[in-house]
Protein backbone atom coordinates (compact mmCIF):
# COMPACT_ATOMS: atom_id res chain seq x y z
CA UNK A 1 0.00 0.00 0.00
CA UNK A 2 3.06 2.54 0.69
CA UNK A 3 4.71 1.72 -1.94
CA UNK A 4 1.52 2.23 -3.86
CA UNK A 5 0.99 5.99 -2.65
CA UNK A 6 4.21 7.04 -3.24
CA UNK A 7 3.93 5.76 -7.23
CA UNK A 8 0.64 7.81 -7.36
CA UNK A 9 2.37 10.71 -5.70
CA UNK A 10 5.37 10.55 -7.86
CA UNK A 11 3.34 10.44 -10.61
CA UNK A 12 1.06 13.45 -9.89
CA UNK A 13 4.42 15.26 -9.55
CA UNK A 14 5.54 14.68 -12.92
CA UNK A 15 2.49 15.17 -13.99
CA UNK A 16 2.24 18.76 -12.06
CA UNK A 17 6.04 19.36 -13.33
CA UNK A 18 5.00 19.22 -17.11
CA UNK A 19 1.61 21.28 -16.77
CA UNK A 20 4.75 24.02 -15.08
CA UNK A 21 7.01 23.35 -17.60
CA UNK A 22 4.50 23.97 -20.10
CA UNK A 23 2.64 26.66 -18.54
CA UNK A 24 6.25 28.70 -17.70
CA UNK A 25 6.82 28.31 -21.52
CA UNK A 26 4.68 30.83 -22.51
CA UNK A 27 5.35 34.39 -22.15
CA UNK A 28 5.32 37.19 -19.71
CA UNK A 29 1.44 37.14 -18.84
CA UNK A 30 1.68 40.74 -20.14
CA UNK A 31 2.78 39.55 -23.22
CA UNK A 32 0.33 36.47 -23.65
CA UNK A 33 -2.85 38.89 -23.16
CA UNK A 34 -1.19 40.82 -26.55
CA UNK A 35 -0.77 37.87 -28.33
CA UNK A 36 -4.50 37.12 -27.12
CA UNK A 37 -5.88 40.32 -28.29
CA UNK A 38 -4.24 40.04 -31.85
CA UNK A 39 -5.37 36.41 -31.94
CA UNK A 40 -9.35 37.92 -30.89
CA UNK A 41 -8.74 40.32 -34.26
CA UNK A 42 -7.69 37.64 -36.32
CA UNK A 43 -10.60 35.14 -35.27
CA UNK A 44 -12.76 37.87 -35.16
CA UNK A 45 -12.40 38.83 -39.09
CA UNK A 46 -12.44 35.26 -40.25
CA UNK A 47 -15.83 34.63 -38.74
CA UNK A 48 -17.26 37.49 -39.04
CA UNK A 49 -17.76 36.78 -43.07
CA UNK A 50 -19.70 33.19 -41.83
CA UNK A 51 -23.23 33.15 -40.84
CA UNK A 52 -24.40 31.45 -37.38
CA UNK A 53 -27.70 30.23 -36.71
CA UNK A 54 -27.37 30.58 -32.74
CA UNK A 55 -29.37 33.05 -31.48
CA UNK A 56 -28.12 35.65 -29.14
CA UNK A 57 -30.39 35.94 -26.19
CA UNK A 58 -29.73 39.45 -25.43
CA UNK A 59 -30.88 40.51 -28.79
CA UNK A 60 -33.03 37.61 -29.95
CA UNK A 61 -32.05 37.57 -33.09
CA UNK A 62 -28.58 35.55 -34.78
CA UNK A 63 -25.46 35.86 -33.24
CA UNK A 64 -22.82 38.21 -35.48
CA UNK A 65 -19.63 38.15 -34.68
CA UNK A 66 -17.97 41.27 -35.45
CA UNK A 67 -14.66 42.10 -37.45
CA UNK A 68 -12.29 43.94 -35.22
CA UNK A 69 -10.21 44.24 -38.05
CA UNK A 70 -11.70 46.60 -40.50
CA UNK A 71 -11.05 50.77 -40.03
CA UNK A 72 -13.48 51.42 -38.16
CA UNK A 73 -13.03 48.88 -35.61
CA UNK A 74 -9.55 49.66 -35.08
CA UNK A 75 -10.15 53.23 -34.89
CA UNK A 76 -12.96 52.74 -32.38
CA UNK A 77 -9.92 50.51 -30.51
CA UNK A 78 -7.53 52.86 -30.62
CA UNK A 79 -9.29 56.25 -29.95
CA UNK A 80 -11.03 53.75 -26.59
CA UNK A 81 -7.64 52.42 -25.54
CA UNK A 82 -6.82 54.41 -22.48
CA UNK A 83 -10.06 55.02 -21.29
CA UNK A 84 -10.47 51.31 -21.70
CA UNK A 85 -7.57 50.87 -19.10
CA UNK A 86 -8.95 53.33 -16.67
CA UNK A 87 -12.00 51.71 -16.67
CA UNK A 88 -11.20 48.47 -15.89
CA UNK A 89 -12.50 47.37 -12.62
CA UNK A 90 -9.98 45.39 -11.13
CA UNK A 91 -7.74 48.07 -11.96
CA UNK A 92 -9.24 50.55 -9.40
CA UNK A 93 -10.09 47.79 -7.18
CA UNK A 94 -6.68 46.39 -6.28
CA UNK A 95 -4.96 50.02 -6.22
CA UNK A 96 -7.82 51.66 -4.28
CA UNK A 97 -7.51 48.57 -1.72
CA UNK A 98 -3.44 48.66 -1.67
CA UNK A 99 -3.29 52.23 -0.58
CA UNK A 100 -4.76 51.48 2.31
CA UNK A 101 -3.34 48.11 3.39
CA UNK A 102 0.23 49.59 2.36
CA UNK A 103 -0.38 52.04 5.49
CA UNK A 104 -1.99 49.09 7.77
CA UNK A 105 0.91 47.13 7.09
CA UNK A 106 3.74 49.82 7.10
CA UNK A 107 2.59 51.06 10.28
CA UNK A 108 3.38 47.69 11.89
CA UNK A 109 -0.49 47.44 12.46
CA UNK A 110 -0.93 44.27 10.15
CA UNK A 111 2.13 42.44 11.75
CA UNK A 112 0.88 43.06 15.29
CA UNK A 113 -2.53 41.67 14.48
CA UNK A 114 -0.83 38.49 12.77
CA UNK A 115 0.97 38.13 15.94
CA UNK A 116 -1.93 38.04 18.05
CA UNK A 117 -3.63 35.96 15.74
CA UNK A 118 -0.88 33.77 15.78
CA UNK A 119 -1.38 33.16 19.29
CA UNK A 120 -5.21 31.32 19.66
CA UNK A 121 -4.89 30.04 16.11
CA UNK A 122 -3.04 26.20 16.12
CA UNK A 123 -0.72 25.96 13.23
CA UNK A 124 -1.82 22.67 12.29
CA UNK A 125 -5.45 25.02 11.96
CA UNK A 126 -4.00 27.13 9.45
CA UNK A 127 -5.42 25.79 6.71
CA UNK A 128 -8.48 25.68 7.21
CA UNK A 129 -8.63 29.11 8.81
CA UNK A 130 -7.30 30.66 5.96
CA UNK A 131 -9.96 29.02 3.65
CA UNK A 132 -13.04 29.78 5.44
CA UNK A 133 -11.85 33.75 5.55
CA UNK A 134 -11.46 33.16 1.83
CA UNK A 135 -14.92 32.19 1.59
CA UNK A 136 -16.45 34.37 3.77
CA UNK A 137 -14.95 37.45 1.86
CA UNK A 138 -16.86 37.17 -1.14
CA UNK A 139 -19.49 39.11 0.89
CA UNK A 140 -17.27 41.91 0.48
CA UNK A 141 -17.00 41.46 -3.23
CA UNK A 142 -13.21 41.45 -4.68
CA UNK A 143 -11.93 42.20 -1.02
CA UNK A 144 -10.48 38.70 -1.25
CA UNK A 145 -7.83 38.74 -3.99
CA UNK A 146 -6.31 42.00 -2.27
CA UNK A 147 -6.17 41.44 1.21
CA UNK A 148 -6.81 37.80 2.23
CA UNK A 149 -4.55 36.15 -0.39
CA UNK A 150 -1.68 38.44 0.55
CA UNK A 151 -2.18 37.68 3.56
CA UNK A 152 -2.52 34.17 3.87
CA UNK A 153 1.27 34.26 2.44
CA UNK A 154 2.59 36.62 4.92
CA UNK A 155 0.85 34.27 7.73
CA UNK A 156 2.31 30.85 6.52
CA UNK A 157 5.55 32.62 6.06
CA UNK A 158 5.35 33.50 9.76
CA UNK A 159 4.75 30.38 11.53
CA UNK A 160 7.32 28.38 9.19
CA UNK A 161 5.62 27.12 6.60
CA UNK A 162 5.77 27.56 2.93
CA UNK A 163 4.25 31.22 1.82
CA UNK A 164 3.24 29.74 -1.37
CA UNK A 165 0.96 27.33 0.17
CA UNK A 166 -0.75 29.96 2.00
CA UNK A 167 -1.27 31.90 -0.95
CA UNK A 168 -2.69 28.95 -2.88
CA UNK A 169 -4.80 28.40 -0.33
CA UNK A 170 -6.44 31.33 -0.29
CA UNK A 171 -6.85 31.57 -3.63
CA UNK A 172 -9.11 28.63 -3.51
CA UNK A 173 -11.20 29.81 -0.85
CA UNK A 174 -11.55 33.09 -2.66
CA UNK A 175 -11.73 32.29 -6.15
CA UNK A 176 -12.00 28.35 -6.69
CA UNK A 177 -15.07 28.79 -3.77
CA UNK A 178 -16.41 32.02 -5.15
CA UNK A 179 -19.96 30.63 -5.13
CA UNK A 180 -20.08 28.99 -1.92
CA UNK A 181 -20.82 30.97 1.57
CA UNK A 182 -22.98 30.68 4.53
CA UNK A 183 -23.30 34.67 4.66
CA UNK A 184 -25.53 36.06 2.10
CA UNK A 185 -23.97 38.07 -0.29
CA UNK A 186 -24.92 39.95 -3.81
CA UNK A 187 -24.17 37.51 -6.03
CA UNK A 188 -27.69 35.77 -4.85
CA UNK A 189 -29.56 38.11 -5.86
CA UNK A 190 -27.60 38.91 -9.15
CA UNK A 191 -27.88 35.29 -10.16
CA UNK A 192 -31.60 34.96 -9.29
CA UNK A 193 -32.85 37.98 -11.56
CA UNK A 194 -30.99 36.26 -14.38
CA UNK A 195 -32.57 32.80 -13.24
CA UNK A 196 -36.12 34.03 -13.21
CA UNK A 197 -36.09 36.36 -16.23
CA UNK A 198 -34.65 32.79 -18.01
CA UNK A 199 -37.23 30.74 -16.32
CA UNK A 200 -40.18 33.25 -17.06
CA UNK A 201 -39.61 33.08 -20.86
CA UNK A 202 -41.53 29.31 -20.62
CA UNK A 203 -43.28 29.99 -17.55
CA UNK A 204 -44.09 34.41 -17.02
CA UNK A 205 -45.84 33.78 -13.78
CA UNK A 206 -42.89 32.21 -11.87
CA UNK A 207 -41.15 33.64 -9.15
CA UNK A 208 -38.08 32.80 -7.52
CA UNK A 209 -36.63 33.59 -4.02
CA UNK A 210 -33.22 35.52 -4.10
CA UNK A 211 -31.70 33.23 -1.62
CA UNK A 212 -33.26 29.96 -3.52
CA UNK A 213 -29.72 28.62 -3.60
CA UNK A 214 -28.34 30.02 -0.02
CA UNK A 215 -28.49 26.63 1.96
CA UNK A 216 -26.63 24.82 -0.53
CA UNK A 217 -23.90 27.45 -1.14
CA UNK A 218 -23.29 27.45 2.95
CA UNK A 219 -23.18 23.80 2.72
CA UNK A 220 -21.03 23.49 -0.09
CA UNK A 221 -18.22 25.38 2.47
CA UNK A 222 -17.85 21.67 4.29
CA UNK A 223 -16.29 20.19 0.94
CA UNK A 224 -14.49 23.37 -0.49
CA UNK A 225 -12.75 23.76 2.98
CA UNK A 226 -12.06 20.00 3.14
CA UNK A 227 -10.27 20.09 -0.19
CA UNK A 228 -8.57 22.86 0.27
CA UNK A 229 -6.96 21.87 3.46
CA UNK A 230 -6.05 18.08 2.24
CA UNK A 231 -4.67 19.02 -0.65
CA UNK A 232 -2.48 22.28 0.55
CA UNK A 233 -1.32 20.26 3.61
CA UNK A 234 -0.73 16.57 2.30
CA UNK A 235 -0.18 17.39 -1.38
CA UNK A 236 0.85 20.69 -2.07
CA UNK A 237 2.56 22.21 0.62
CA UNK A 238 5.18 19.08 0.70
CA UNK A 239 6.17 19.57 -3.12
CA UNK A 240 6.42 23.08 -2.67
CA UNK A 241 8.98 22.33 0.16
CA UNK A 242 11.04 19.83 -1.83
CA UNK A 243 11.05 22.05 -5.41
CA UNK A 244 10.31 25.58 -4.69
CA UNK A 245 13.25 27.58 -2.45
CA UNK A 246 11.84 31.28 -1.72
CA UNK A 247 13.98 34.14 -2.66
CA UNK A 248 16.97 35.54 -0.33
CA UNK A 249 15.23 39.09 0.02
CA UNK A 250 12.17 38.39 1.64
CA UNK A 251 11.59 40.45 4.64
CA UNK A 252 10.44 38.52 7.29
CA UNK A 253 7.61 39.83 9.69
CA UNK A 254 8.70 40.07 13.17
CA UNK A 255 7.30 37.41 15.28
CA UNK A 256 9.01 38.51 18.76
CA UNK A 257 6.95 39.71 21.83
CA UNK A 258 4.51 42.52 21.23
CA UNK A 259 5.42 45.29 23.18
CA UNK A 260 3.02 47.37 25.81
CA UNK A 261 3.78 50.17 23.67
CA UNK A 262 2.53 48.22 20.96
CA UNK A 263 -0.16 46.49 22.51
CA UNK A 264 -1.38 50.23 23.61
CA UNK A 265 -1.20 51.49 20.09
CA UNK A 266 -3.02 48.03 18.54
CA UNK A 267 -6.00 48.85 21.50
CA UNK A 268 -6.80 52.19 20.35
CA UNK A 269 -5.96 51.37 16.91
CA UNK A 270 -8.37 48.47 17.18
CA UNK A 271 -11.01 51.09 19.15
CA UNK A 272 -10.92 53.17 16.17
CA UNK A 273 -11.59 50.70 13.07
CA UNK A 274 -14.33 49.64 15.18
CA UNK A 275 -15.73 52.99 15.54
CA UNK A 276 -15.52 53.72 11.71
CA UNK A 277 -17.47 50.45 11.14
CA UNK A 278 -20.22 51.23 13.46
CA UNK A 279 -20.19 55.17 11.90
CA UNK A 280 -20.94 52.80 8.73
CA UNK A 281 -23.56 50.43 10.34
CA UNK A 282 -25.48 53.48 11.73
CA UNK A 283 -25.38 55.64 8.53
CA UNK A 284 -26.91 52.41 6.60
CA UNK A 285 -29.70 51.63 9.49
CA UNK A 286 -32.65 54.67 8.56
CA UNK A 287 -34.83 53.11 5.56
CA UNK A 288 -33.97 56.15 3.88
CA UNK A 289 -30.37 55.89 3.87
CA UNK A 290 -28.18 57.02 1.11
CA UNK A 291 -26.12 53.71 1.66
CA UNK A 292 -29.91 52.07 0.10
CA UNK A 293 -30.73 51.87 -3.51
CA UNK A 294 -34.10 53.21 -4.57
CA UNK A 295 -35.99 50.30 -3.07
CA UNK A 296 -34.10 49.83 0.23
CA UNK A 297 -32.31 47.14 -0.11
CA UNK A 298 -28.12 47.19 1.08
CA UNK A 299 -26.98 44.34 -0.61
CA UNK A 300 -28.35 44.59 -3.91
CA UNK A 301 -25.34 44.99 -6.91
CA UNK A 302 -26.73 48.56 -7.17
CA UNK A 303 -26.82 49.63 -3.67
CA UNK A 304 -24.47 52.32 -2.87
CA UNK A 305 -22.86 50.51 0.03
CA UNK A 306 -21.87 47.34 -2.17
CA UNK A 307 -20.20 50.11 -4.53
CA UNK A 308 -18.67 51.42 -1.29
CA UNK A 309 -17.25 48.16 -0.65
CA UNK A 310 -13.59 49.00 -2.13
CA UNK A 311 -13.42 52.57 -0.28
CA UNK A 312 -14.55 51.32 2.65
CA UNK A 313 -11.48 48.40 2.63
CA UNK A 314 -9.46 51.69 2.52
CA UNK A 315 -10.94 53.69 5.47
CA UNK A 316 -10.88 50.33 7.40
CA UNK A 317 -7.33 50.08 7.42
CA UNK A 318 -6.11 53.65 6.72
CA UNK A 319 -7.66 54.39 10.15
CA UNK A 320 -5.82 52.01 12.47
CA UNK A 321 -2.80 52.44 10.07
CA UNK A 322 -2.80 55.79 11.25
CA UNK A 323 -3.25 55.43 14.83
CA UNK A 324 -0.77 52.36 15.25
CA UNK A 325 1.91 54.04 13.07
CA UNK A 326 1.62 57.38 15.34
CA UNK A 327 1.23 55.80 19.14
CA UNK A 328 3.87 53.50 17.98
CA UNK A 329 6.40 56.08 16.79
CA UNK A 330 6.46 54.77 13.35
CA UNK A 331 5.32 57.44 12.02
CA UNK A 332 5.87 60.94 12.90
CA UNK A 333 3.88 63.02 10.36
CA UNK A 334 2.04 62.89 7.29
CA UNK A 335 4.78 62.51 5.20
CA UNK A 336 5.51 59.12 6.40
CA UNK A 337 2.06 57.65 5.71
CA UNK A 338 2.19 58.77 2.34
CA UNK A 339 5.73 57.09 2.33
CA UNK A 340 3.83 53.84 3.12
CA UNK A 341 1.34 54.59 0.44
CA UNK A 342 4.00 54.86 -1.96
CA UNK A 343 5.82 51.67 -1.06
CA UNK A 344 2.99 50.03 -1.71
CA UNK A 345 2.51 51.43 -5.56
CA UNK A 346 6.09 50.47 -5.91
CA UNK A 347 5.15 47.08 -5.45
CA UNK A 348 2.46 47.14 -7.88
CA UNK A 349 4.22 48.19 -11.16
CA UNK A 350 3.98 44.72 -12.37
CA UNK A 351 0.73 44.42 -12.04
CA UNK A 352 -0.45 47.63 -13.76
CA UNK A 353 1.77 46.76 -16.88
CA UNK A 354 -0.64 43.48 -17.15
CA UNK A 355 -3.87 45.18 -15.90
CA UNK A 356 -3.22 47.48 -19.54
CA UNK A 357 -2.98 43.90 -21.81
CA UNK A 358 -5.78 42.60 -19.62
CA UNK A 359 -8.06 45.25 -20.29
CA UNK A 360 -7.59 45.48 -23.95
CA UNK A 361 -8.22 41.64 -24.54
CA UNK A 362 -11.19 42.06 -22.63
CA UNK A 363 -12.69 44.67 -23.88
CA UNK A 364 -11.67 43.01 -28.06
CA UNK A 365 -12.95 40.01 -26.61
CA UNK A 366 -16.43 41.43 -25.46
CA UNK A 367 -16.67 43.42 -28.43
CA UNK A 368 -16.42 40.55 -30.96
CA UNK A 369 -19.49 38.25 -29.60
CA UNK A 370 -16.64 35.30 -29.66
CA UNK A 371 -17.30 34.63 -26.11
CA UNK A 372 -21.51 34.78 -26.85
CA UNK A 373 -21.12 32.23 -29.46
CA UNK A 374 -19.09 30.00 -27.52
CA UNK A 375 -21.24 30.26 -24.65
CA UNK A 376 -24.64 29.32 -27.25
CA UNK A 377 -22.93 26.51 -28.87
CA UNK A 378 -22.20 24.64 -25.84
CA UNK A 379 -25.51 25.03 -24.63
CA UNK A 380 -27.48 24.28 -27.32
CA UNK A 381 -25.23 21.39 -27.88
CA UNK A 382 -25.87 19.79 -24.37
CA UNK A 383 -29.28 20.41 -25.33
CA UNK A 384 -29.41 18.54 -28.42
CA UNK A 385 -27.83 15.54 -26.32
CA UNK A 386 -31.44 14.49 -24.62
CA UNK A 387 -29.22 13.24 -21.60
CA UNK A 388 -31.17 12.15 -18.74
CA UNK A 389 -31.66 14.91 -15.91
CA UNK A 390 -28.92 13.84 -13.32
CA UNK A 391 -26.49 13.33 -16.35
CA UNK A 392 -27.46 16.56 -18.06
CA UNK A 393 -26.93 18.88 -14.98
CA UNK A 394 -23.64 17.00 -14.74
CA UNK A 395 -22.58 17.58 -18.22
CA UNK A 396 -24.12 21.60 -17.68
CA UNK A 397 -21.60 22.16 -14.91
CA UNK A 398 -18.79 20.71 -17.07
CA UNK A 399 -20.00 22.91 -19.87
CA UNK A 400 -20.00 26.29 -17.27
CA UNK A 401 -16.49 25.30 -15.97
CA UNK A 402 -15.16 25.32 -19.66
CA UNK A 403 -16.83 28.12 -20.86
CA UNK A 404 -15.92 30.01 -17.49
CA UNK A 405 -11.56 29.58 -18.37
CA UNK A 406 -12.51 32.53 -21.51
CA UNK A 407 -15.40 34.32 -19.50
CA UNK A 408 -14.67 35.85 -16.27
CA UNK A 409 -17.39 37.94 -15.24
CA UNK A 410 -20.23 35.14 -13.47
CA UNK A 411 -23.57 36.92 -14.18
CA UNK A 412 -22.61 37.60 -17.82
CA UNK A 413 -22.03 34.01 -18.50
CA UNK A 414 -25.26 33.15 -16.91
CA UNK A 415 -26.85 35.69 -18.90
CA UNK A 416 -25.79 33.91 -22.05
CA UNK A 417 -26.20 30.57 -21.01
CA UNK A 418 -29.15 30.94 -18.86
CA UNK A 419 -31.81 31.88 -21.42
CA UNK A 420 -31.41 28.58 -22.72
CA UNK A 421 -30.29 25.98 -20.02
CA UNK A 422 -33.06 27.32 -17.68
CA UNK A 423 -35.51 26.72 -20.24
CA UNK A 424 -34.11 23.45 -21.40
CA UNK A 425 -34.38 21.72 -18.08
CA UNK A 426 -37.42 23.10 -17.02
CA UNK A 427 -38.82 21.02 -19.63
CA UNK A 428 -37.24 18.08 -18.51
CA UNK A 429 -39.28 18.35 -14.66
CA UNK A 430 -35.79 20.60 -13.79
CA UNK A 431 -36.31 23.53 -11.45
CA UNK A 432 -34.77 26.69 -12.25
CA UNK A 433 -33.11 26.66 -8.67
CA UNK A 434 -31.55 23.37 -9.37
CA UNK A 435 -30.27 24.74 -12.21
CA UNK A 436 -28.57 27.88 -10.69
CA UNK A 437 -26.93 25.77 -8.37
CA UNK A 438 -25.29 23.54 -10.77
CA UNK A 439 -24.32 26.94 -12.90
CA UNK A 440 -22.59 27.66 -9.24
CA UNK A 441 -20.06 24.56 -9.42
CA UNK A 442 -18.98 25.40 -12.49
CA UNK A 443 -18.83 29.22 -12.69
CA UNK A 444 -16.40 29.00 -9.40
CA UNK A 445 -14.18 25.59 -10.21
CA UNK A 446 -11.67 26.52 -12.78
CA UNK A 447 -11.47 30.19 -11.77
CA UNK A 448 -8.20 29.50 -10.31
CA UNK A 449 -6.88 27.85 -13.43
CA UNK A 450 -7.51 30.46 -15.90
CA UNK A 451 -4.98 33.46 -16.81
CA UNK A 452 -7.86 34.87 -18.28
CA UNK A 453 -9.37 36.09 -15.08
CA UNK A 454 -8.50 39.56 -14.29
CA UNK A 455 -7.23 38.49 -10.75
CA UNK A 456 -4.89 35.88 -12.07
CA UNK A 457 -1.77 38.03 -12.96
CA UNK A 458 -2.38 39.96 -9.56
CA UNK A 459 -1.93 36.17 -7.93
CA UNK A 460 1.23 35.66 -9.95
CA UNK A 461 2.72 38.76 -8.39
CA UNK A 462 1.92 37.89 -4.88
CA UNK A 463 3.71 34.64 -5.88
CA UNK A 464 6.86 36.48 -6.93
CA UNK A 465 7.48 38.28 -3.92
CA UNK A 466 8.58 34.92 -2.56
CA UNK A 467 9.45 32.98 -5.63
CA UNK A 468 10.78 35.16 -8.46
CA UNK A 469 10.44 33.10 -11.44
CA UNK A 470 6.89 32.01 -10.69
CA UNK A 471 4.99 32.30 -13.78
CA UNK A 472 1.51 31.18 -15.26
CA UNK A 473 2.77 27.78 -15.17
CA UNK A 474 3.53 28.04 -11.76
CA UNK A 475 0.20 28.84 -11.15
CA UNK A 476 -1.84 26.94 -13.32
CA UNK A 477 0.06 23.83 -12.07
CA UNK A 478 -0.35 24.93 -8.68
CA UNK A 479 -3.64 25.22 -9.24
CA UNK A 480 -5.00 22.43 -11.16
CA UNK A 481 -5.44 20.13 -8.49
CA UNK A 482 -7.74 22.35 -6.15
CA UNK A 483 -9.66 23.07 -9.58
CA UNK A 484 -10.27 19.62 -10.60
CA UNK A 485 -10.97 18.38 -6.69
CA UNK A 486 -13.19 21.10 -6.48
CA UNK A 487 -15.07 20.74 -9.65
CA UNK A 488 -15.35 16.47 -9.10
CA UNK A 489 -16.28 16.26 -5.24
CA UNK A 490 -18.66 19.98 -5.24
CA UNK A 491 -20.55 17.94 -8.06
CA UNK A 492 -20.64 14.77 -6.26
CA UNK A 493 -21.72 16.84 -3.70
CA UNK A 494 -24.50 18.49 -5.29
CA UNK A 495 -26.01 15.06 -6.72
CA UNK A 496 -25.86 13.45 -3.18
CA UNK A 497 -27.78 16.91 -1.49
CA UNK A 498 -30.32 16.46 -4.60
CA UNK A 499 -30.63 12.72 -3.58
CA UNK A 500 -31.55 13.29 -0.49
CA UNK A 501 -33.80 15.87 -0.76
CA UNK A 502 -32.15 18.91 1.55
CA UNK A 503 -33.23 21.76 0.86
CA UNK A 504 -31.66 24.33 -1.59
CA UNK A 505 -32.35 27.60 -0.36
CA UNK A 506 -35.36 29.38 0.59
CA UNK A 507 -38.65 28.75 -1.49
CA UNK A 508 -36.48 26.35 -3.55
CA UNK A 509 -37.66 23.35 -5.22
CA UNK A 510 -35.73 20.60 -7.30
CA UNK A 511 -38.51 19.70 -9.52
CA UNK A 512 -40.56 21.56 -11.99
CA UNK A 513 -44.18 21.12 -13.00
Amino acid sequence: MTTQVKSEDGRLARILDGVERVGNKLPDPAILFLILLVAVWVISAALSTMTFTEIDPRSGKEVVITNLMTAESLTTFFSKLVTTFTSFAPLGVVLVAMLGVGVAEHSGFINTALKKMLRVTPKNLMTPAVAVVGIVSHTATDAGYVVVIPLAGVIFYAIGRHPIAGIMAAFAGVSGGFCANFIPSAIDPLLQSFTQAAAQTLDPSLELNPLNNWFFAASSTIPIIAVIWYLTDKVMEPRLMKSTPLNDDIEAPQMDEISDKENRAFRFAGLAMVAAMVAVAVACMPADSTFRDAAGNLSSFGAPLMKSIVPLIFVFFVIPGVVFGFMNGVYKNSADVIKSMTKAMEGMGAYIVMAFFCAQFIAAFSQSDLGVLLAVKGANFLQSLGLPAMVTIVGMICLVGFVNLFMGSSSAKWALIGPVLVPMLMQLGISPDLSQAAYRIGDSSTNIITPLMPYFPLVVVYCQKYVKNTGVGTLIAAMLPYSISLLLLWTAWLLIYWGIGLPLGLGASYTYG
